[in-house]
């Protein structure tokens, strides 16, 4: 069973906390990935919000292209997107698949046997997972488990995994078998963490603007129901499956919404297959790291 500290309080102050009592100090390099956003768009983290922790970690910012037309899709234009994002003030940043991609093996996996990340992956030596839970139009929610794989994809391999290892053809990604995708992501996930050590990498969730849509849409439907907090753990199965707990959880009405775009989507099926390739567990307990609150 795995612990998963939590806290209701969203701010750069109980970030911090919430690291502090993972109770683990990354060694080395350490990138901080999180999703830049697309111009448009506010659900992305925001830098006010995430500075103090980078700045602690003394961590770099670090992103992969996309896949799709857009904001993000050539280097010129990422690197314009996080300049107007701010999150270039904060802390230095670095695409990582700025000059190609690095295949690593994926070891028994559902689909794949290659995963395409950002070649400068190779430059760091340990990882925080910081991840915007919520919505997504395809994975059904996203979480540390596809931020993890897609995210750390380059423009490249965030197609292979689409497709499940079947094309590299962006068209293909609307027609690909869908478990199998979301298959395939938790394949990615495992040759990320064998690469890295699962002793180097750490997972937070921020569950605010809990949108249906996701941080890579321009245009996000707007936020149905109420911020619920930030999530921390070592196991990123446990923590995934924790947020979609929360949600189900929450007393707020206009959870309907996420929770029909998760399950149309089949979301759960992604931490389902990682759990399945052990990754983690799906069991965990809850510790909230708020005053007075259990």
């Amino acid at each position: 069973m795995s612990i998963i500290y939590m806290t209701r309080e969203i701010t750069p102050e109980s970030l911090v906390r919430i690291y502090r009592a993972l109770g683990v100090t990354l060694p080395g390099s350490a990138a901080v990935k999180i999703s830049t956003g697309e111009p448009g768009g506010r659900n992305f983290l925001q830098p006010e919000l995430i500075r103090n922790l980078v700045q602690e970690l003394k961590g770099t910012i670090v992103e992969c292209n996309t896949a799709y037309e857009g904001k993000r899709n050539t280097s010129k234009a990422h690197w314009e997107t996080m300049r107007d994002h701010g999150f270039t003030a904060i802390a230095p940043c670095d695409i990582l698949d700025e000059e190609g991609h690095i295949p690593l093996p994926v070891t028994n996996g559902h689909h794949l046997r290659e995963n395409y990340v950002g070649s400068h992956l190779q430059n760091y030596d340990s990882m925080l997972m910081l991840s915007h839970f919520k919505g997504h139009a395809m994975g059904g929610f996203g979480g540390a488990l596809k931020n993890m794989s897609i995210g750390l994809a380059s423009s490249y391999g965030k197609i292979w995994i689409h497709s499940s290892g079947t094309s590299t053809r962006f068209e293909d990604v609307f027609t690909a078998d869908h478990d199998s995708f979301l298959e395939s992501m938790a394949d990615a996930d495992r040759s990320v963490m064998d690469y890295m050590g699962r002793e180097n990498i750490v997972y937070i969730n921020v569950a605010n603007r809990l949108s249906v849509d996701c941080d890579c849409d321009a245009h996000p439907h707007d936020p149905e129901m109420g911020d619920i907090g930030i999530f921390a753990s070592v196991d990123p199965v446990a923590l995934d499956q924790a947020c979609v707990d929360a949600v189900y959880a929450s007393e707020d009405d206009g959870k309907a919404a996420l929770i029909e775009r998760i399950e149309s989507r089949k979301g759960i099926h992604t931490v389902e297959a990682a759990h399945s390739l052990g990754l983690g567990s799906r069991r965990y307990e809850l510790r909230c790291i708020d005053s007075h609150k259990n």
